[in-house]
């Protein structure tokens, strides 16, 4: 393998091409081959230059286009034939990205890497629905948890500490579990009215935003049909989601928009 090769892990954000850092931005555009997940936007993918080498290796609940240790093998692959391979991954590498998975595989096999972080959906996704991470008389922290058990096994969690009245709780993953979450954190202290937030397609032009509570998210989440991804925001700082929805008030302005020839997003976000 030649000293020069390398396998970048960058974070794409929720999908806002906007939100790309620069050195995202500059990884794209350089790479030799691009390996990416199913949340990266296609608007993020218009930026990859004609002639650049493409993998997709998207996972969905139920349906693995292939398995988490096949696309650690294929990292190393690529960086054996390749000198620059950037993996692209939704969110950031390392909140439920299992981008440390993929690094420390790389390790394993004396593959040089670097990780870039990306703007995480519990930050943006929240933002975008006008819901503040914490809140002076609302919220001292935050905890994020996962609603999917690692190889599909029930979740496992110390309920009593995560039913926090003080801190704000943020769902990955947990549209399939919503329900048990919302029955076990009721059960460990939680008040049926402790408001919840289900945000669909979050920082996108498609975003959702659905509010109820723990006693009524599971009902909600049915009524609304909601789709992968969704994020969960439980916790008094919902509250302010009304007051502070700026995003909602450019979406169709931006939808209006979204449809820009490839070559202008190019162009646009050029370096």
């Amino acid at each position: 393998m030649s000293h020069l090769a390398c396998v970048y892990l960058v974070g794409t954000g929720p999908g806002d091409a906007d939100l790309l850092t620069i050195k995202a931005l500059r990884l794209i555009q350089n790479a030799d081959v691009i390996v990416y997940d199913r949340l990266v936007s296609k608007e993020i993918l218009a930026l990859i230059p004609k002639g650049t080498a493409r993998i997709y290796v998207g996972k969905s609940s139920g349906n693995h286009t292939l398995k988490q240790t096949e696309i650690n093998q294929l990292l190393v692959k690529c960086a054996e034939k390749s000198r620059k391979v950037v993996r692209l991954k939704g969110g950031d590498p390392f909140v439920f990205g299992r981008g440390s998975e993929e690094a420390l595989h790389l390790i394993n096999h004396k593959v040089p890497f670097e990780v870039v972080p990306g703007v995480t959906a519990a930050s943006a996704v929240t933002t975008y629905a006008g819901i503040p991470l914490t809140h002076r008389g609302l919220s001292q922290g935050v905890q994020i948890i996962t609603g999917h058990g690692k190889e599909d096994r029930p979740l496992d969690f110390d309920w009593k500490k995560i039913a926090d009245k003080s801190r704000t709780i943020v769902v990955y993953m947990g549209l399939n579990s919503i329900g048990e979450i919302s029955q076990q954190l009721i059960a460990h202290g939680l008040s049926e009215s402790t408001p919840v937030a289900a945000i669909e397609n979050g920082a996108t032009i498609k975003q959702r935003r659905i509010i109820s509570s723990l006693e009524t998210v599971e009902q909600s989440v049915k009524q609304n049909q909601l789709s992968s991804p969704v994020l969960f925001v439980i916790g008094k700082v919902v509250t302010l989601a009304e007051q502070l929805d700026w995003y909602s008030a450019i979406q169709q302005t931006t939808a209006e928009q979204n449809e820009v020839p490839v070559e202008k997003l190019q162009e646009q976000y050029s370096v």
